[in-house]
């Protein structure tokens, strides 16, 4: 370890160049509004090399031989544009573009040697060509990601992937503009995860990958990470109504703050994005589900060095909730399957978010970003998922509630350097994440009426990480990433039921990452990856457990291919393996953690996207596991809820007469729902169905969930309980029905 260690501060710290080779660089902007575009792919093209733009727009392609060359840029969504030039001096070569948008075509999108960036292709198709009517709708566009939702509404999804029953992010890394979405040590669970307070339409881009492999991604990054990006800029000003069956009302507005001269002239954007929705849902007990979202954003390019982005948003949402239910209470008439045991469930969430950024580019190339932000987060949930088991008299309806702040840092330098004549790229970063939660309260309630408490606390926990990656191009066609991870963990919990003293822990963790990129031929690109990581724990039960390995390893490896075979046609391959050296499965709803030792799995993800002809597209993604716990025998060894197949996929369509919209599927297949499978999840196949009428000035649409009205579960779980009148416990499929027949119409106008 610490030779690698020191191979990369030796490439870090030593810069070689050649002669006899030029450079060329520039920026790559949109040309209606002048922003720059992060993530263009600008190529040249004799040689099949190039880079990608950073956060500024900037690129740079260094070691070019002198002669006579095409340079494209091409961006998802915007016209590709192609341009000679000639190299013929040592001194860089400027070369700026202006991307005009544009219809999205297959055929210029690029295979390139950077297997992230391929990826990150595949978002941004799927980004433009779907319809978007929630944030959650946005997740499901990572292949392999299946969300549920069980409590009403308001609580975060539940998230499957890879092989994961992540719970609400116990095992998958997600973000919004670099601000953290997981939280540690949560009331409800490790690394709950609540997205409600994303506005969909301000989602510009969505980055996503998986396992453990990426040196800027640490804690909950085992299955993999979604990062979000909101707009900088409005295109355009926007008003929004939609209804829909069940009482469902939702307003948004998406106003720009400053003229656009005014605009143009300081190179600056503010604007102010606010919903509200309400909705009974489909349940018999009415949800009452109301949520209010308003982002504001201001972003200022000073020149081509310099960006300041400023963020604040405020989030606030409460709901009321039916809860699981169990089979026999359906079976036997006493509910229907949108009935409730318990119809005083539910919740609110509070969260409010600031954000400060600067990101500067230096004369030499190296792009320095630096980020600080706040969040102040209120939650408090009601639940009963045994109902009398525990308490025949009161009934065991649980408050889990808290108070929490997170102060948080992100820092990160990039430089593209040549060292023997080869490209390296130089990415070094820290981050730093302090969370106070005050009051992590688990209490016996019931119809919400206090009781007495069973586990309550305040927690204080730091994350701080230090990362450095390099990546060598060792040819036009081969490229090597290695990279090294240190994460230190302070964990603090103080009893306030026991009267103890604060209780600490401290932990650090070093995570080696491997990546191997080949690009076979303009139409083919290979990749290998390797890393480690570690799976999350929570800071009660790190505390408690001194002495123990509180953070053990995830260890995986993929190897892949990014194919294009036909111009309209982009396929991504992957075989893939993780390990765990222990999985840990945080019961929020009990206040303990279950260990349930080393477990494996394995994988193939498949996905496609196919443009049949200038205005229909399909996509698909298959992916199939198979997860076991290694300790147990085998027919004992499964791992309860994690998905074994699942599939995604659907039609798309754009036409320059204003038509677009999209038929789509998901399905499930069954699986175990305990670790023998004697109870299984049951699966399900559900269509949606979208339709848009869009112009200059307004858009009107339609759309239908679940289609063919499918009876499906869409969480589930095996749980002990006992009903009100039972004489003992039974344990069974408990769950929460999915959607039925859903229509809902909308109405937008732009100015």
């Amino acid at each position: 370890m610490q030779k690698v260690l020191l191979f990369l501060l030796f490439l870090f710290c030593f810069n070689f160049s050649q002669g006899q080779t030029g450079i060329i660089s520039g920026r790559v902007i949109n040309q209606k509004d002048g922003e720059p575009l992060s993530g263009a792919t600008i190529l040249l093209s004799q040689k099949n090399t190039g880079s990608v733009s950073d956060a500024l727009g900037n690129y740079k392609i260094t070691n070019v031989d002198f002669g006579n060359y095409t340079l494209t840029a091409s961006f998802i969504g915007y016209e590709t544009v192609t341009q000679d030039v000639g190299v013929n001096s040592t001194k860089a070569l400027v070369v700026d573009f202006e991307l005009k948008p544009g219809s999205l075509q297959l055929a210029d999108v690029t295979v390139t040697a950077n297997t992230s960036k391929n990826l990150t292709t595949i978002s941004a198709i799927d980004i433009k060509l779907r319809p978007i009517n929630t944030a959650q709708d946005v997740l499901r566009m990572v292949p392999g990601l299946f969300i549920a939702q069980h409590a009403g509404g308001g609580k975060a999804e539940q998230i499957f992937l890879r092989g994961f029953d992540c719970d609400h992010g116990t095992d998958i890394n997600l973000s919004v503009d670099g601000l953290p979405v997981n939280m540690v040590s949560h009331a409800h669970g490790q690394g709950y995860s609540d997205l409600h307070f994303i506005i969909p339409e301000t989602i510009e881009s969505v980055d996503f990958n998986k396992g453990p492999y990426y040196a800027d991604k640490g804690n909950f990054t085992t299955a993999g990470y979604v990062a979000f990006k909101t707009k900088n800029i409005l295109d355009r000003n926007l008003i929004k109504y939609e209804s829909g069956q069940f009482g469902l009302n939702r307003g948004l507005a998406m106003i720009n703050l400053l003229n656009k001269s005014t605009a143009n002239r300081f190179k600056q954007s503010a604007f102010v994005a606010a919903e509200y929705s309400h909705t009974n849902g489909f349940f018999v007990s009415p949800q009452d589900f109301g949520r209010l979202n308003v982002l504001g954003k201001y972003t200022a390019w000073w020149n081509s060095r310099n960006m300041l982005n400023i963020t604040l948003s405020d989030f606030d949402s409460k709901w009321n909730a039916s809860g699981q239910i169990p089979d026999r209470a359906v079976a036997d008439g006493a509910i229907t399957r949108f009935g409730a045991i318990d119809p005083t469930e539910g919740g609110s969430t509070q969260r409010v978010n600031a954000s400060l950024k600067q990101v500067h580019t230096f004369g030499n190339g190296g792009i320095l970003e630096n980020q600080v932000f706040f969040t102040k987060y209120d939650f408090s949930l009601y639940s009963n998922f045994t109902f009398f088991l525990k308490d025949s008299v009161n009934g065991d309806q649980i408050n889990q509630a808290e108070n929490r702040k997170i102060f948080g840092y992100n820092g990160s330098y990039t430089q593209e350097s040549i060292l023997f004549g080869k490209k390296i790229t130089t990415h070094v970063g820290a981050t730093y994440r302090h969370d106070l939660a005050n009051n992590l309260r688990l209490a016996h309630t019931v119809k919400r009426k206090y009781l007495n408490d069973f586990k309550l606390g305040d927690l204080n926990e730091t994350n701080a990480s230090a990362f450095v990656s390099e990546t060598i191009n060792l040819s036009s066609s081969l490229s090597l990433n290695t990279a090294l991870r240190y994460d230190y963990f302070s964990f603090g919990y103080t009893d306030k039921l026991l009267g103890l003293p604060k209780q600490t822990q401290t932990v650090q963790v070093l995570s080696p990452k491997v990546n191997l990129n080949f690009q076979a031929n303009a139409k083919t690109s290979l990749y290998f990856k390797f890393g480690q990581g570690f799976h999350s724990n929570d800071t009660r039960v790190v505390v408690s457990q001194l002495g123990k390995d509180i953070l053990p390893k995830a260890t995986g490896f993929d190897v892949g291919t990014i194919w294009k075979p036909l111009d309209n046609l982009l396929i991504n391959v992957a075989a893939w393996m993780l390990d765990l050296q222990q999985e840990f499965v945080y019961v929020g709803d009990d206040a303990i953690v279950e260990a349930s030792g080393k477990s494996h799995r394995q994988g193939v993800d498949v996905s496609m996207r196919y443009q049949i002809n200038s205005w229909l597209y399909a996509d698909v993604d298959l992916n199939t596991t198979k997860p076991r716990s290694v300790a147990a025998p085998a027919g004992q060894n499964y791992i309860p809820l994690a998905p074994v197949f699942t599939s995604i996929g659907g039609l798309s369509a754009k036409n320059k007469g204003g038509w677009n919209g999209s038929l789509r599927y998901r399905y499930m297949a069954d699986r175990p729902a305990n670790d023998d499978n004697s109870l299984v999840a049951k699966g399900y196949f559900i269509t949606d169905a979208l339709v848009n009428f869009t112009q200059r000035k307004y858009e009107v649409g339609l759309s239908a969930e679940n289609i063919f009205n499918i009876a499906w579960k869409e969480a589930q779980f095996a749980t002990t309980s006992r009903l009100k009148n039972e004489p003992a416990p039974v344990t069974e499929i408990h769950f929460t029905p999915g959607t039925p027949f859903f229509l809902k119409a909308r109405v937008s106008f732009f100015f």
